[in-house]
């Protein structure tokens, strides 16, 4: 496998409407269960306010009651920024499809479609408030290792583990340093790359010390991996089924084969991602 790398790209031209707005309605469900978990917490503390007493008699009870609150809280709130870090990947698809307007306007939909896109580009509409919210958590990345897309074209798109630097609120750009060194072609001498990358091209790592908070990709599931001994990600696929979230993944890498089968893998939890979606290898 090559762990070679390159400027930075966008997605695939292949992307549409359609997966443009099914995504548009989870970050929406998204925000509505974030809601709900932030009225249950409100809930708990105003009890306490209300009553100490009742803590005294089941303080165990409370406190884990509230833990799974803050960690169901914690969950959507990375889910939140996924699901918009692959919305921007859906829209930088559609720009560069060369589809104007225009053209988009000629292709005839029906009265019942029309009614029910404009229902899904209602959803679309999230608040200030919660973009401000992952802009926040993209800048907290400061210092992190992430899985970022250096590279992407036609034919492939390269990943590898690099250290975010800064996070422009501004432009939405990542700064980050693939702290692997490379070979500068012209000369014997190492050096590091850097990249300025937009939020499409960044996925956060699950948490190395909270394993509970890290997603749980079953067995036959493709995820976005670091193959071992490695800084690069590839595709491959989970091979069986883990007892703990904190087990390691046992994965099968495409084009990994040896003797003409795939060899099964381990790979910690916390350098597994979700497959980004038109990924190209």
């Amino acid at each position: 496998m090559s762990s070679s790398a390159g400027g930075g790209g966008a997605g695939g031209g292949g992307t549409d409407i359609a997966s443009l707005l099914e995504k548009a309605k989870e970050l929406d469900q998204l925000k509505k269960d974030q809601d709900d978990v932030v009225a249950e917490i409100n809930k708990i503390h105003k009890k306490i306010l209300q009553s100490p007493e009742m803590v005294d008699k089941s303080v165990d009870a409370i406190l884990l009651k509230l833990r799974g609150l803050y960690t169901r809280a914690k969950d959507l709130s990375e889910s939140e920024i996924s699901a918009s870090t692959t919305l921007i990947g859906l829209l930088d698809g559609l720009l560069q499809s060369g589809a104007s307007t225009a053209q988009r306007k000629k292709i005839e939909v029906g009265e019942p479609k029309k009614k029910r896109i404009k229902s899904d580009t209602d959803t679309a509409r999230f608040s200030a408030a919660s973009m401000r919210n992952q802009l926040d958590q993209a800048a907290n990345l400061k210092g992190e290792q992430v899985a970022a897309r250096v590279k992407s074209d036609d034919e492939k798109d390269e990943w590898f583990v690099v250290k975010v630097i800064h996070f422009d609120k501004e432009t939405k750009e990542y700064e980050v340093l693939d702290e692997e060194p490379g070979d500068d072609e012209e000369s014997t001498q190492k050096y590091e790359r850097k990249y300025k990358l937009p939020m499409s091209c960044i996925i956060p790592f699950p948490k190395k010390g909270d394993p509970s908070s890290a997603p749980d990709f079953g067995q036959g599931r493709q995820v976005l991996a670091v193959y071992p001994g490695t800084t690069a990600l590839y595709r491959a696929t989970v091979a069986s089924h883990r007892k703990r979230k904190s087990d390691d993944y046992i994965l099968e890498f495409d084009d990994d084969e040896e003797d003409g089968s795939l060899p099964q893998r381990a790979v910690p939890f916390y350098r597994v991602v979700a497959l980004p979606e038109g990924h190209r290898q």
